[in-house]
């Protein structure tokens, strides 16, 4: 049953993403000839050409630099506070980290109007800076609840002997902390990055152009550009799902372990 189960959920997940990799490897005329799940009459690279000719590497590498300096901002101000959440204890702690725990339930799309005429006002519309603060602050919530779980579960003598040996609060976060919170980082750098890279919602609203705009924006601007060419589109959206795929496939059981610390206590 449990077998059976599994290989269903694998069809499932897996089908979906299959079709759209035969598909973008078909040629138009096959695509409209054929039944839509039949094999291309030969492996046509034209579409993926056109794709990569198209602007895609614009679109890649502002992903790349927008989702990769989020991240280290959110491990660097997340790591932080759970450290203060973790080892301090007082009224004003534990209600502080309520009120930032809450911020994992406010739906983003009630923060797009400020946001978009805060970056106005900064001048930051259409740059790929426009998104860097809306992405770590969306984020933190989650990512300062996981980290202060991790941090929670190191002895408290490891901290004991640091001071005795004479360091400070920032010296033993960096060198006892940090290191020994590894796993941690690890899952929220994966979940976060993972998250971001996929981000709609703000990287439309905040930019404007192609020259600006990160990778889930180029589905949508290549869709328009070939609105006809079914094969070319989903050559753009395979493009854009395989770092993903890669990604998450290499760090889901990270991901699981970090959601799962805190869960169980003893």
């Amino acid at each position: 049953m449990v077998l059976t189960l599994g290989v269903g959920w694998l069809a499932v997940t897996t089908l979906p993403f299959l079709f759209v990799v035969v598909t973008s490897l078909k040629s138009q005329q096959d695509t409209y000839s054929g039944s839509a799940w039949s094999l291309p009459s030969a492996l046509d690279l034209s579409n993926y050409r056109a794709v990569l000719e198209g602007g895609f590497w614009v679109y890649l590498r502002n992903s790349l630099f927008v989702v990769g300096l989020s991240t280290a901002l959110i491990l660097l101000a997340g790591s932080m506070a759970a450290y203060v959440f973790a080892r301090m204890n007082s009224r004003l702690n534990r209600s502080i980290f309520s009120i930032v725990v809450a911020g994992m339930i406010v739906p983003l799309h009630v923060t797009l109007v400020p946001v978009y005429l805060m970056t106005r006002t900064a001048g930051l519309y259409d740059t790929p800076f426009a998104l860097i603060g809306p992405y770590v602050a969306s984020s933190l919530p989650v990512s300062i609840f996981i980290l202060t779980e991790f941090m929670r579960q190191i002895p408290r003598e490891l901290e004991e002997a640091a001071l005795l040996d004479g360091c400070g609060p920032f010296a033993i976060f960096w060198r006892i902390f940090v290191p020994l919170s590894g796993p941690g980082l690890a899952t929220v750098a994966i979940y976060n990055a993972i998250a971001l890279w996929n981000e709609f919602i703000f990287a439309y609203v905040l930019t404007s152009t192609p020259a600006n705009r990160t990778l889930p924006l180029a589905v949508w601007d290549f869709q328009g550009q070939y609105a006809s060419n079914i094969p070319a589109t989903l050559a753009v959206v395979t493009l854009t799902s395989l770092p993903l795929i890669v990604a998450y496939a290499f760090g889901q059981e990270r991901i699981i372990k970090g959601m799962m610390v805190g869960s169980v206590k003893g």
